[in-house]
């Protein structure tokens, strides 16, 4: 699962990890918001309604779900448990109230925060996207120093600072966690069957 505030430069990190590793697979969240440039239904969000969002939280369809920037994100049950199920290195891009939710029923999934290099760099960063007013920025700044704080619950940090670096500590952390034990039993259960290497 990977945090950060807006204009860290998650989605991009995310991507071009993506690009580069292709059993890495995303998870789609859904959202009360409007998209952004050129965001498409059902590829970076499900775009829904709040009456869809309501009646999906009282089904009980969300693995979780958080207010953030004035708007609703949630994660369906369903695609992350079909995806687990197919061995799929699923990637969430998610809120910190989200990840830690996540994190309390599946706790060996690993949490990483993006952190801007400074205050100054993510405010002009926001400005560059040229997709958000000034007092959306201003809002998104002002919510960015409590997602910041938080932080210090995550397992990894990545410091955006340059891109290709941060991409490569992102990596790193992917290829880490695919060599933890239960991962690897999982992979190659022939090797370790046959090494009589059991639980």
């Amino acid at each position: 699962m990977i945090a950060a505030p807006s204009g860290a430069g998650k989605s991009s990190l995310v991507n071009a990890l993506m690009e580069v590793d292709g059993l890495v697979q995303p998870s789609v969240s859904h959202t009360t918001r409007a998209p952004r440039g050129q965001e498409k239904n059902g590829r970076e969000y499900h775009f829904i309604s709040n009456a869809q969002f309501d009646e999906m939280v009282a089904n009980n369809a969300f693995l979780e779900w958080a207010h953030v920037h004035n708007n609703r994100y949630g994660t369906s049950k369903k695609e992350i448990e079909a995806k687990i199920a197919n061995g799929t290195d699923l990637v969430l891009e998610i809120d910190f109230q989200g990840a830690i939710q996540v994190k309390k029923i599946f706790t060996n999934a690993s949490l990483i925060f993006i952190l801007p290099p400074s205050w100054e760099e993510l405010k002009a960063r926001l400005e560059r996207r040229g997709e958000d007013a000034e007092d959306v920025i201003e809002m998104r700044l002002k919510n960015a120093a409590i997602e910041v704080a938080q932080a210090k619950e995550f397992d990894f940090v990545i410091i955006n600072e340059l891109f290709d670096r941060a991409l490569f500590d992102l990596k790193a952390i992917v290829h880490a966690q695919r060599l933890k034990f239960l991962a690897q039993r999982r992979r190659r259960a022939l090797t370790f069957q046959a090494l009589n290497i059991a639980d």
